[in-house]
């Protein structure tokens, strides 16, 4: 029903088209997030200005679209940033036996030389059954682990899946679902979307476009408990005070909001409120030239202290950024981790002996610019058992709602999945009768 006043938890992809889609209705909106700026994982910083004046973002974290990311698609659409989305066919590689080899169609894949041919014939035979597998429950119950070498035999999954799981999952890679890794491989697309000048102005657009339709967007306001009210509605803690909705709908993972919410009955918090997740942590480095011919490099090679090496000015070119070439350094880590508080400084020069290895010639003088950006809860943890301990939408407190990245099973994040998500949340908001 419209016309509430309604609270939402998190401006990030998901949270900000939810709330853009309730004031649309006529509900009273305010959203709270404890950064200072809209947009979750997906926003992004200053790097460069155009000759109009406008500002050029870039992400914290590395990101890009695919082509079955229809619903973000649409929505970029829908609020006239159509124009500045583009669709590049970047390159992609494993970094493996010191060697660099791509890994971005069948027939770089036949060029794989760390596998023998007969692996890499039937490492394409796995690859396109899972492109065409359009379901994953017959994948349902199984581990990565156990599929992958079966399928893959133990050649493949050493050189090639072994090292993404352990890379990505660290002490969780043998307990991964199967089904997560068919959703990696089956939605991905060769040309890969990007809005030119950053996806922040998509989450800027959604937060005006609240504010003018007579929301609120709180930013720099951490939420720090959820009260159900004596006479009904919920009032929601924060920096700055409190105030009191109709309802709820937060984006954070369950365990925070479980964790927030006061009178959750104890038998869903155990249930549900155990959900875990590793932080993300990239380092962004501005250089004065080009490291890698390469888009995205999977680090499959043991030792090294990072995952992925991602430069981005090979998918958009440095002109964009005025001539700043732009890498990432990525890892998936325990949210524990010393990494998160080391200094940008002392993260690069740990690093600079593995990025030699990647490119000899490369030195710390290159270094023009340097930025490091760490975010908790940023990769579930989707392991075998994680579709049964999946929180619903609708918890035991009235009127208080969840829609995080620890629903979409058997994915993990991405902006397409939070839109979709918003979609679906608006209609079990204002249709109770009618399934989310």
């Amino acid at each position: 029903m419209a016309g509430k006043q309604t609270a939402v938890l998190g401006a990030g992809a998901l949270g900000l088209t939810l709330a853009y889609r309730l004031a649309q209705l006529g509900d009273a909106v305010t959203v709270f997030e404890r950064e200072d700026a809209p947009g979750g994982l997906t926003s992004g910083f200053k790097v460069a200005s155009r000759a109009d004046g406008s500002s050029v973002y870039l992400e914290k974290f590395y990101h890009h679209l695919f082509r079955a990311d229809h619903a973000v698609i649409a929505l970029i659409e829908e609020i006239g940033l159509g124009s500045k989305l583009v669709w590049p066919k970047p390159t992609s590689a494993i970094l493996r036996d010191g060697g660099i080899y791509r890994l971005d169609g069948a027939i770089a894949l036949l060029k794989l030389k760390p596998l023998p041919l007969a692996d890499r014939v039937r490492m394409g035979a796995v690859i396109a059954y899972l492109k065409m597998e359009k379901g994953y429950q017959r994948l349902e119950g199984q581990t990565a682990k156990q599929w992958l070498t079966k399928w893959l035999g133990p050649n493949g999954y050493e050189v090639f899946a072994e090292p993404l799981l352990r890379q990505k999952f660290g002490d969780y890679s043998d307990k991964i679902a199967m089904p997560w890794f068919w959703s990696r491989v089956h939605l991905r697309s060769t040309s890969l979307g990007y809005l030119l000048g950053g996806f922040q102005q998509l989450y800027d657009v959604l937060a005006e476009r609240i504010q003018h339709l007579g929301g609120t967007i709180r930013l720099g306001s951490p939420v720090t408990s959820i009260s159900p009210m004596a006479k009904g509605g919920l009032k929601v803690s924060a920096k700055g005070g409190g105030e009191t909705f109709d309802r709820v709908v937060s984006t954070l993972p369950a365990r925070l909001t479980i964790g927030l919410t006061k009178g959750m009955p104890e038998d869903f918090k155990t249930r549900y409120g155990s959900g875990d997740a590793y932080g993300a942590h990239c380092l962004v480095l501005e250089l004065d030239r080009q490291v890698t011919d390469q888009y995205w490099i999977a680090v499959n090679d043991p030792g090294y202290p990072f995952l992925a090496v991602v430069e981005h000015t090979n998918y958009i070119p440095p002109a964009e950024y005025e001539g700043k070439h732009l890498m990432y350094v990525g890892n998936y880590l325990p949210m524990h981790h010393p990494l998160y508080e080391r200094p940008a400084e002392d993260i690069l020069a740990g690093f600079m002996p593995y990025l030699r290895k990647i490119n000899p010639e490369m030195r710390e003088s290159w270094v023009t610019g340097l930025h490091s950006f760490s975010a908790p809860y940023a990769q579930p943890l989707v392991t075998t058992d994680f579709k049964a301990a999946m929180a619903p939408h609708v918890t035991p407190v009235p009127n208080l709602y969840m829609a995080n990245m620890f629903q979409i099973y058997p994915q993990d994040r991405g902006q397409n999945y939070s839109v979709t998500m918003a979609e679906r949340m608006v209609r079990l908001l204002n249709r109770p009768d009618v399934s989310a």
